[in-house]
């Protein structure tokens, strides 16, 4: 009886992991709506998860859990959140209400149903809140009363109306802003359960933790994480950026000093104020792939273009993606010119693909195409004023609007300030023409002064206009990325080879890496400190900055682990590196837009952070394992001794780990549920967040799977396991989209 229900729990459990990774696909082929209809919103699935949580609750008891406190309650805690989960399922109400104003309304759609309310709702006013001196929407306001109450409720982004269980979200608003549409939820019981279930779940993890009957403390104990004393071959690059482009003649641009001048201006760029120095920055990197070009800085590269357009026009600084385009446009490279693109024959052949593409013919050379279009199109722009948003302007509504030389600008300016505005950048043009540097700097300063003025309190401080560009002159990620990923494979292989040998390595070696992995993360906690007090949110809120904060995890991580954990220092290099690398995808177009309203919460940073360190930590786990497979294939005398111990360590990191990752992703839920009206919606990042979870949970039942307790084969599991975090975490993004790929 005992093993028939031990080999039904865990069998049902891995087959909720399999109908949950075909459940995302169906979802990407057919749609949400299908994957909702025969899966997700099915009674098949929940009576799949009702006997997994009947038969694992039958053979808890036959284990006699019950004499090991924190184990029951963490199993028993999980079952209290399923049973909230079939509450929601079985008599949850969730829908949306559109509602205009003095026009009440006292129903709810939800889908096929219609919901009554015992009350009706109204709104009383809606306004859109912006972002200081911008046009980007800060949050969205309405103020909405009831016909059974005196007082009015104020509903907004991260807030929500809460009346005789009925709770109210922000959902959306009719282009006149008399009109809203909110989000309707009446789920008390389900809520109720499955919160309780959280606050069981925390407190039985930080139970586990501390009791000293538990695997975790007796690992500690054991001090199975003493291993030989870290030793490190310190390997220090000074790599010096060559430019291919660098002998050949450079295109007219202004000295370094005037062209900074010029770059201290404010612009309205992505939404939000900020130093024109970050446009240069931007729009260099994005055309050429590289924040400098021919040996210029990308201020001079940018004030060159604004300025002496018709030289620049011939410069080969768009790069190019694929074979196709470029032997289209006649490139010699990866590079063409802007000029490139006027040629007839090579303007014939583009046109030809669009037109295929538009026709809906599958074209191969599309994204290699609209890339190559992006760029022509943002030099046109520079080319032509539109892109130098310098000019803001209060009318006399009190609203601010940005302005280029090229807008049509109000009827109502003064006819001075009007051909000011018109003016200024073409007599910017000739002073540089004619070298007349302290002219153009007059002017540039004349142009600021108005700036100030028209801004006043909207105007950025000083002191968050000097971060901002103290942080664009922070251009490190490139170097470090590639010197920390060199440092951390080498020191890997001679980590492997000293443990293989028995040997050890000089201690002041292994003092003078961890200096500078700490000097390291000192910089990156600068870096993320600048980006997050000139975004004004913390910065966890898309892929670059995450893993950019999960490099300087993993410095932390290695830095403390160092004493105790054999190859924290080779997997801190490693794994930061490897990090960085990926954020250079994205700092391609590394740009500091104001945060979504939804995003501007408490929960995203909690949730955010927490995911990360146990995402650091299972990389730890990984690596590990790697070690652990690369050791066991030299079959020496100590083989199986170091097998144990990296096994014990990696069982140590795995607690902390897969118990931070629960609260990340129970985290989250209480965020979905305040923004979105849901704990739980199966978005493909949630549901693979889950299925995380899930693949990591079985590895710590070692005692009903005898597999696990052989070492090779727990790491070889790790190591496979950590394919769900980079699906979750990459192959979401990527690949199947949803609510959270801008994650």
């Amino acid at each position: 009886m005992e093993k028939t229900l031990k080999r039904l729990s865990f069998g049902l459990l891995v087959l909720t992991i399999l109908v949950l990774v075909v459940a995302t696909l169906v979802e990407k082929t057919s749609g949400t709506a299908t994957a909702f209809k025969w899966i997700y919103g099915s009674w098949p699935f929940a009576i799949l998860w009702i006997v997994m949580t009947l038969s694992a609750t039958v053979y808890i008891f036959t284990q006699k859990l019950v004499r090991r406190p924190a184990t029951f309650l963490l199993h028993a805690s999980f079952v209290v959140i399923l049973l909230g989960a079939f509450a929601t399922f079985v008599s949850g109400q969730r829908g949306s209400i559109h509602i205009r104003t003095d026009e009440p309304a006292s129903a709810f759609e939800g889908g096929e149903e219609v919901y009554a309310l015992p009350f009706e709702v109204s709104l009383k006013e809606f306004e859109v809140e912006f972002y200081p001196g911008t046009g980007s929407p800060m949050d969205f306001v309405s103020r909405i009363s009831f016909s059974d109450s005196s007082q009015d409720a104020v509903v907004s982004m991260n807030n929500i109306a809460n009346h005789h269980g009925y709770r109210f979200y922000q959902s959306g608003y009719d282009a006149d802003g008399l009109g809203v549409r909110l989000s309707v939820s009446h789920d008390p019981w389900g809520i109720a359960i499955t919160y309780t279930g959280y606050i069981l779940l925390l407190l039985s993890m930080i139970f586990f933790l501390v009791d000293p009957k538990e695997s975790f403390r007796k690992l500690l104990k054991a001090g199975s994480m003493k291993g030989v004393s870290a030793a490190v071959l310190l390997l220090f690059l000074l790599i010096a950026p060559a430019n291919a482009n660098a002998a050949s003649k450079q295109p007219r641009a202004l000295p370094q000093d005037v062209a900074e001048e010029i770059c201290d201006l404010y612009v309205l760029y992505n939404g939000r104020v900020c130093p024109l120095q970050t446009v240069a920055k931007d729009v260099t990197t994005k055309l050429y792939g590289k924040d400098s070009y021919k040996g210029l800085s990308y201020e001079q590269v940018f004030t060159g273009m604004m300025l002496f357009s018709t030289e620049w026009g011939g410069e080969e600084i768009i790069k190019l993606k694929g074979k196709a385009i470029p032997q289209i446009l006649g490139a010699e490279g990866k590079y063409a010119s802007w000029n490139d693109f006027f040629d007839p024959q090579a303007a014939t052949e583009l046109n030809a693909l669009l037109e295929r593409s538009r026709a809906g013919e599958d074209v191969p050379e599309i994204k290699s195409l609209n890339s190559a279009y992006e760029k022509y199109n943002i030099i046109a722009m520079l080319f032509g004023g539109e892109l130098l948003k310098l000019f803001p302007y209060a009318g006399s509504d009190g609203k601010l609007s940005w302005y280029s030389q090229s807008d049509n600008l109000p009827a109502e300016m003064s006819s001075d300030e009007w051909l000011f505005v018109r003016k200024a950048v073409s007599y910017l043009t000739e002073l540089a023409v004619k070298k007349d540097y302290d002219g153009l700097g007059e002017t540039v300063g004349k142009i600021k002064i108005y700036q100030e003025r028209q801004l006043g309190d909207a105007c950025p401080s000083q002191l968050r206009f000097n971060a901002e560009q103290l942080y664009n002159s922070l251009n490190l990620t490139r170097v470090l990325a590639m010197m920390m990923s060199l440092v951390g494979i080498l020191l890997f292989a001679w980590y492997i080879s000293r443990m293989v040998a028995g040997k050890s390595v000089d201690q002041r070696l292994s003092f003078a890496a961890f200096i500078l992995l700490a000097v390291l993360a000192l910089y990156l906690l600068l870096y993320s400190v600048l980006r997050g007090y000139v975004s004004g949110h913390v910065p966890l809120s898309n892929g670059f900055e995450t893993m950019q904060f999960m490099a300087l995890l993993s410095i932390i991580g290695a830095l403390l682990l160092n004493r105790r954990f054999f190859l924290a220092m080779p997997f801190g290099y490693l794994l930061a590196g490897l990090c960085m690398m990926v954020s250079m995808m994205g700092e391609a177009n590394p740009q500091i837009t104001p945060l979504m309203p939804v995003l501007a919460s408490p929960w995203m940073s909690i949730h955010v952070a927490v995911i990360m360190i146990a995402y650091v930590l299972l990389a730890f786990i990984a690596f590990n394992g790697l070690a652990a497979i690369l050791i066991n294939g030299r079959k020496g005398e100590n083989t199986y001794a170091q097998l144990c111990s990296l096994h014990d360590i990696s069982r140590t990191l795995l607690y902390p780990a897969v118990f931070l990752l629960t609260i990340g992703i129970f985290v989250g839920a209480v965020w979905a549920n305040v923004s979105w009206g849901r704990y739980w919606g199966w978005d493909p990042k949630e549901t693979w967040a889950l299925i995380t979870l899930l693949v990591y949970s079985l590895a710590f039942h070692s005692g009903s799977i005898k597999w696990f307790r052989k070492p090779i084969y727990f790491h070889i599991y790790c190591l496979a396991a950590f394919l769900c975090v980079l699906v979750t975490y990459f192959g979401v993004n990527f690949l199947l989209g949803g609510m959270h790929s801008y994650a």
